[in-house]
């Protein structure tokens, strides 16, 4: 699991279990004398300037250390050592930075990988006779493809190459579909990680209006799936009701839903979608090279 989010700034809401992330810094917005109080429940007609910044940081290493313990424990009986598979294509800076950060990630929870490093000219047959060699190899736990592709290589086609079942990063069409369905699936790494944060932190979404700004398909789009959907399904969710804006969402629209809004995730592939809004939680996408 990659938890990619790295802060969230909380400025209205219910902070349980904070205690688990350890010290947190409080932002310059908050009143005097309301460092590690426990606030109140969301509040849509009450504007309140009570904020905490709470790390991803740490939350990932505790993750982590939970992540090494089951791995220890899978190995314990008897099973192999899961081992993740990456492609990389190209000499992207960013990407490579990317896949080396996932195999630090990798080895620090015992689990081994590879990567299998290919030119940017490499045709999307040899991609994808590439993901079928990786399916049928019963030492790979996982496979991942690191976007982006070159343009002459359709992402989806190349990611729906690979078996659902070693999906890592849960761009499978049958993935995306059972997440959409609220069943069991691998869900792509951002939208995992808000949720993850979401229910550490104990903040209640259950009938509460949301706002995702960001509307991509690995992220905005699963992360509003998570928060809308039935918490009584085999894939429970945040029974939230959820509204999506984009870039083209009209400013003076945005800015009403934001206002109404008890929860806001930003997590949209450009810079400055909102401005400060009191009464949010905003969240600092890293899942691509653009920092929202």
């Amino acid at each position: 699991m990659t938890v990619s989010a790295s802060a969230f700034w909380l400025l209205r809401g219910r902070l349980g279990r904070v205690s688990a992330l350890g010290r947190s810094a409080v932002s310059p917005l908050a009143a005097p004398g309301t460092a590690g109080r426990a606030f109140r429940g969301f509040r849509s007609s009450v504007l309140r300037h009570d904020a905490i910044i709470i790390s991803g940081t740490e939350m990932a290493k505790q993750i982590q250390k939970e992540i090494q313990r089951g791995v220890e424990s899978w190995i314990s009986l008897g099973n192999g050592r899961p081992h993740l598979s990456i492609i990389l294509v190209g000499d992207n800076p960013a990407s490579h930075t990317y896949v080396r950060k996932k195999i630090k990630a990798a080895a620090a929870v015992g689990i081994c990988s590879e990567i299998i490093l290919k030119p940017k000219d490499v045709s999307q047959e040899e991609l994808l006779d590439i993901t079928n060699q990786l399916n049928m190899d019963p030492r790979v736990s996982g496979i991942l493809v690191q976007l982006p592709l070159p343009d002459h290589v359709d992402e989806r086609t190349v990611c729906n190459g690979i078996a659902p079942e070693k999906d890592v990063d849960g761009f499978h069409i049958i993935n995306i579909g059972r997440l959409c369905l609220d069943q069991h699936s691998l869900i792509p790494a951002t939208a995992s990680a808000v949720w993850e944060i979401i229910k550490r932190t104990g903040i209640e979404t259950f009938g509460k209006n949301v706002v995702v700004a960001g509307r991509s398909k690995n992220a905005g789009m699963p992360i509003a799936m998570l928060l809308h959907t039935d918490g009584e399904h085999e894939r429970p969710g945040g029974d939230a009701t959820v509204t999506i804006a984009h870039r083209y969402t009209p400013k003076e629209q945005l800015k009403i839903h934001t206002l109404l809004a008890d929860v806001i995730v930003v997590a949209a592939g450009y810079c400055r979608i909102l401005s400060r809004v009191p009464c949010a939680i905003h969240l600092w996408d890293l899942s691509s090279p653009t920092r929202d």
